[in-house]
């Protein structure tokens, strides 16, 4: 049997040394929307943007950013249309500020990057110079716990700031949509007019005697939307502003708390933590006689639907 001889061509000294470009992309994320942060988020963007482009050996393919948690991946469409790019084979390499961008929770990030490194996708941890794809497991699980309890110790002092402020009676909102109320630029609310005018009515109806779903009705009829701009309204959003006590001006901070650093669920605060009252924080929409007015009817009406109730299981207690 006879073999063949392959011929082998001598290299050029000039030759090229790598046959094509890596495909590269980054992953950005900020926690909160507050302005600030949103434009650390574009900085960001543009420093990965001009970072990859003027590498002659990398070719841009995205940034990809989420103004987000970083607690659940599913909640992060950034993230998300990220990975499904790799799927399908769009990307080599993911360049990332630090592993926390990726997310909180160090096990789940270190099965994404493991699945990554199976689909031979690298991600390179600029805090560290660390790339998933040549360094050892052990190291990136190292690297990844310990961006974890950072993550964690910043979470808590956060907390602890928070409530300093809360206790100095500074006021703390955490919404951006608020209806009969906008946010000024000092951070207080400011009323919205013709906003306001749809809070005095859904007041106005209840005190006359007219329920949540009476109110409901009221307003889909009247083709007055909800502060999204949603035609249809919510009961359960009907009945948590008429006991909203920032229509009298008032501030009730820290009405829930988060346990769990981890999975990042608001609990009611039931006596758990103190909560922090400010009034006069902002100019009053309602009253404080019609609001009284309003709670005690709402109080009476619980009662009552209690006592149905009661009544109820009494009733089909006594037939069995």
């Amino acid at each position: 049997m006879s073999g063949y001889v392959i011929k082998i061509p001598q290299e050029k000294e000039n030759r090229t040394i790598w046959s094509r470009q890596l495909r590269v992309a980054a992953y950005c994320r900020v926690s909160t929307p507050y302005e600030e942060q949103q434009k650390s988020l574009e900085k960001q963007i543009e420093y990965f943007t001009q970072y990859i482009k003027r590498n002659p050996f990398w070719r841009f393919v995205a940034v990809y950013a989420d103004n987000a948690s970083g607690l659940h991946a599913k909640n992060r469409p950034g993230y998300q249309k990220m990975l499904k790019d790799c799927r399908k084979g769009k990307i080599d390499l993911i360049l990332v500020k630090s592993l926390s961008r990726f997310g909180r929770d160090a096990k789940e990030t270190m099965t994404t990057i493991r699945r990554l490194k199976q689909m031979g996708i690298g991600v390179y941890i600029e805090l560290g110079g660390i790339n998933t794809l040549t360094s050892p497991d052990s190291v990136v699980d190292l690297y990844a716990a310990f961006d974890q309890a950072e993550s964690q110790n910043k979470s808590d002092n956060i907390k602890f700031g928070l409530r300093r402020r809360m206790k100095s009676g500074k006021t703390i909102l955490n919404h951006s949509q608020f209806l009969g109320y906008t946010k000024g630029p000092d951070g207080v609310l400011r009323v919205v007019p013709e906003e306001a005018e749809i809070v005095r009515k859904i007041f106005d109806l209840y005190v006359q005697g007219n329920g949540v779903r009476k109110i409901k009705r009221y307003l889909e009829e009247h083709g007055i939307k909800t502060v999204t701009g949603k035609r249809e309204w919510s009961t359960s959003t009907i009945d948590r502003m008429l006991s909203n006590e920032k229509y009298i001006g008032q501030v009730l901070m820290q009405k829930s708390y988060t346990p769990d650093f981890l999975t990042g669920k608001q609990v009611k605060n039931d006596g758990q933590l103190d909560m922090y009252l400010v009034d006069n924080a902002h100019e009053a929409i309602i009253d404080r006689e019609t609001f009284d007015q309003v709670q005690e009817m709402k109080g009476h009406i619980k009662d009552t639907v209690q006592i149905q109730q009661l009544l109820l299981q009494f009733s089909i207690t006594s037939h069995l």
